[in-house]
């Protein structure tokens, strides 16, 4: 599968991986840059660095690109990788008690100037629901760590999914 990568053309290439941290064209441009690669595993090292070393605002940047969990009135805004993940959470089967505390959550947490990021895959709305009270109440600097931590979680489930699904 990394022949067929490094085979890509700038515009497949960044259309394919644009997506692994929320709608972050430029780290896909970047990672295009590094071509080529000896596997997947040397491609995701190097996407999860490009993230790691930026500068905090643009790691800012891609936190807030991140979508509110369980926030109903925003669901046809989702990317796909997002809708997915967090309808396999059945955060889409909320109660409307559960939606009025994710809703409650979602606004509170905006004090971060980021929402909040969890990687959802395999939890369910219950475990999501108690993290999210848990580090409401968290200190900033800790909870930005913790939330570049999350979204380097998703682009590794991310990454994982794509090199199963053999792209």
């Amino acid at each position: 599968m990394i022949n067929k990568i490094n085979k890509l053309s700038k515009s497949e290439f960044i259309k394919v991986f644009t997506n692994i941290f929320e709608n972050a064209s430029w780290i896909a441009e970047e990672l295009y840059n590094q071509k080529p690669f000896d596997n997947f595993e040397e491609l995701s090292s190097k996407i999860l660095d490009i993230f790691e070393t930026t500068t905090r605002d643009k790691q800012l940047k891609i936190l807030n690109a991140h979508p509110d969990l369980a926030n109903k009135t925003k669901i046809s805004l989702l990317t796909p990788d997002s809708l997915k993940e967090q309808t396999s959470a059945g955060l889409d089967q909320c109660t409307e008690e559960e939606f009025s505390e994710f809703k409650k959550l979602n606004d509170t947490y905006k004090k971060f100037g980021f929402p909040f990021i969890l990687a959802v895959k395999e939890k369910t709305k219950i475990e999501i629901l108690n993290n999210f009270r848990k580090r409401i109440s968290s200190d900033p600097e800790i909870e930005f760590d913790e939330a570049v931590k999350q979204v380097k979680q998703i682009a590794s489930l991310r990454l994982k999914e794509l090199n199963n699904k053999g792209l």
